[in-house]
């Protein structure tokens, strides 16, 4: 009985707005690849900071020893064959129930001990995802990575709407409802933007705390390419505005084949009408078939939106359909 209540006290600290969380169960989550130099540390560190979570590490095909010292360290340990850090988390969300999910890196970045604190943000003011965006300088954040994130962010804020400032954070904190009537598509580094767009999309209720981001450890090398990963992010936030905001997206498709079509026809029509006579047939033709794309694009706009809206109405009411945080009132 002492343990359990050096437990609960250690709780009530942890949540000092709401300790009623303390009957919430949480589950840490850490998917993993080639992170033997870090992964008991991070493990340890979420141990001593949320000593009643149940902490798993899924890795996600390592040739080290990454598995060996994470069920060392106390973690529960599994796998997941296809590669990528969003195949890694669509299982992760898929196998296990939790009211609260903790979702971090297992490279020893970000601070363990900022957990409770997002958890508590989440609790007390029954939110669905607290993201910890990354305040760090030098190796611990690169200054080519801080400004692809910018560019990301204020991209997304401009398709989506603001909301973030820091997109690709890998440390959040996710109520059940939302890890469970979330469509994970990614299969990369881009789970993270994919995250961030649908809390925008569906207008979901979010917050954002600043914590520090620190530097790997000796022996700990990062798995992202800057330009690959880049370019794959950048595709991904196109594909989603594709899906997610179809008549915008095919609307200024067609608004730029309807502009191409005038400046190439409208000489042409001027010339018809003082002379009677169609001098450049073949651009005369190309002029045409242009601008029926263009009105083709527009019409694919209007159907796809329909489409795009009774998704989104589907997965609100998934959403809808889940208990929230803080329980009924």
């Amino acid at each position: 009985m002492p343990k359990l209540d050096r437990v609960e006290e250690e709780l009530d600290d942890l949540f000092p707005q709401s300790s009623w969380v303390r009957n919430k169960s949480i589950a840490v989550l850490l998917p993993c690849y080639n992170e033997e130099a870090a992964i008991a540390t991070v493990i340890d560190g979420f141990q001593k900071a949320l000593p009643a979570a149940k902490i798993y590490v899924y890795d996600n095909n390592s040739t080290d020893a990454t598995r060996a010292n994470a069920a060392k360290a106390g973690a529960i340990v599994r796998s997941e064959p296809h590669q990528g850090k969003g195949n890694v988390v669509r299982r992760m969300l898929a196998d296990i129930d939790a009211d609260i999910y903790v979702l971090a890196d297992g490279d020893a970045t970000y601070d363990p001990t900022a957990a409770g604190k997002l958890i508590d943000t989440l609790a007390s003011n029954n939110l669905d995802m607290v993201v910890g965006t990354r305040n760090g300088g030098g190796e611990a954040y690169r200054r080519g990575h801080q400004f692809g994130n910018q560019l990301f962010n204020r991209i997304v804020a401009t398709l989506f709407g603001p909301g973030f400032s820091d997109i690709l954070s890998g440390y959040r904190v996710l109520s059940r409802r939302f890890a469970k009537s979330f469509p994970v598509t990614s299969s990369g580094f881009e789970i993270e933007t994919e995250l961030s767009v649908h809390a925008l999309d569906l207008k979901i209720a979010t917050a954002e705390i600043a914590l520090p981001y620190g530097a790997r450890p000796e022996g700990s090398e990062s798995k992202l390419n800057t330009y690959r990963d880049g370019l794959r992010i950048l595709a991904t936030i196109a594909m989603l505005y594709k899906e997610l905001k179809p008549f915008r997206f095919f609307g200024a498709i067609a608004a730029g084949l309807i502009l191409v079509a005038l400046a190439l026809g409208l000489p042409i029509i001027h010339t018809f009408l003082q002379t009677g006579l169609v001098p450049r047939l073949p651009t005369a033709v190309l002029a045409s078939g242009i601008m029926q794309l263009g009105f083709f694009s527009l019409g694919c706009g209007f159907v796809v939106e329909s489409v795009s809206q009774g998704r989104r109405e589907a997965k609100r009411m998934r959403y809808l359909d889940l208990q929230a945080i803080a329980g009924k009132s």
